[in-house]
């Protein structure tokens, strides 16, 4: 897969799965709404605060994002680090008509919370083969990109 061809993937999952370490030490994995993004490397999820696994990542901010598409049989697996932001920024960009139904604070309730998560590596695979992404492979494809809706601007 190229590059291009791993974006218009990520652009076109709704959704990623997230896998964590909770604090007892066992492998977790969490299905998440995830459409904002800075190039291959760089994701928005917004969150609940309270939630385990943002608890989790409080403490060990280790993760992997996975984005697939069951049809064609391709995935994408990228392995960094998430920050649990509290940016008013963020959360307003992410913030969607009827959020307020989660939050009803707004988008400064306390519970309302943004992982950004930062991958150094990944790993592909479709029908055609497999393979691997370096952070510098990551990081020159994303150079210069800016956070976008994906999937708006792919659908």
């Amino acid at each position: 897969m190229t590059n291009d061809e791993i974006m218009m993937l990520i652009n076109r999952s709704l959704f990623a799965s997230i896998g964590y370490m909770d604090e007892a030490g066992r492998q977790n994995i969490r299905r998440v709404f995830c459409v904002w993004h800075k190039g291959i490397g760089r994701h928005l999820i917004s969150t609940n605060t309270s939630s385990a696994h943002v608890q989790s990542l409080l403490i060990n901010k280790k993760a992997c994002l996975y984005f697939s598409d069951d049809e064609t049989f391709e995935g994408i697996c990228l392995y960094g680090d998430v920050e649990v932001n509290f940016s008013r920024e963020y959360k307003k960009l992410l913030w969607n008509e009827g959020d307020e139904k989660y939050y009803p604070k707004g988008i400064d309730d306390e519970d309302y919370c943004i992982l950004e998560f930062a991958a150094e590596s990944g790993k592909f695979y479709r029908y055609d083969g497999k393979g691997e992404l370096s952070g510098s492979d990551i990081m020159e494809f994303d150079r210069e990109k800016e956070f976008v809706n994906g999937y708006s601007e792919y659908s």
